[in-house]
């Protein structure tokens, strides 16, 4: 992955860099590095800068899972973390795991997620874990539909399968371009 400094940006990267940097996540809490020393992006976001609209497109999607809905702190990190283990995405795992942390997940509860393992977790957020690996399993049947929209509700349904759509297409993203955790 080529690594855009700012200086060396279109004036369309520049765009979607100023976005995502000066948006929700660079002016928010910092779990993680954003940008490398030299002002590169790290992570996914670098990516984003190889085709202006589609990357902003995606940040402005990403911003809107990760910052306005209606799902708990606890519970959108879960559904990252689930999304990062079933695609072993090294650098979402290591992101969130920091980010979850943040929101009051414990080691144990971490453990759980690495693994797909719901047990670790009761109520709306063992319903959230369930409905995630249903969704990285391809689908809900009705049983799971009714208990997601019992415990949640249709918007948060909308919201979860959506957020874990977004996180799976950065975690192949991550992979494809090999973009190590440690980035």
């Amino acid at each position: 992955m080529p690594r855009l400094t700012p200086d060396a940006m279109t004036d369309a990267q520049r765009a979607v860099y100023d976005a995502i940097t000066g948006g929700d996540r660079g002016t928010g809490a910092q779990h993680f590095s954003l940008t490398a020393a030299d002002g590169a992006l790290n992570g996914p976001f670098a990516a984003f800068l190889l085709s202006p609209p589609v990357g902003n497109a995606l940040q402005q999607l990403g911003a809107a899972v990760r910052y306005r809905t209606a799902l708990t702190d606890r519970q959108r990190e879960m559904a990252i973390l689930l999304v990062a283990a079933r695609w072993r995405s090294d650098f979402e795992r290591a992101s969130h795991e920091a980010v979850g942390r943040a929101a009051g997940l414990d080691e144990r509860e971490l453990d759980a997620l690495r693994v797909e393992d719901p047990s670790a977790f009761t109520g709306a957020e063992r319903v959230v874990a369930h409905t995630v690996i249903a969704l990285l399993d391809g689908d809900l049947d009705d049983a799971a539909w009714a208990a997601a929209v019992s415990a949640l509700d249709r918007p948060v349904v909308f919201e979860l399968t959506t957020l874990v759509g977004y996180y799976a297409t950065l975690a192949l993203q991550l992979r494809v371009f090999r973009v190590p955790a440690g980035e």
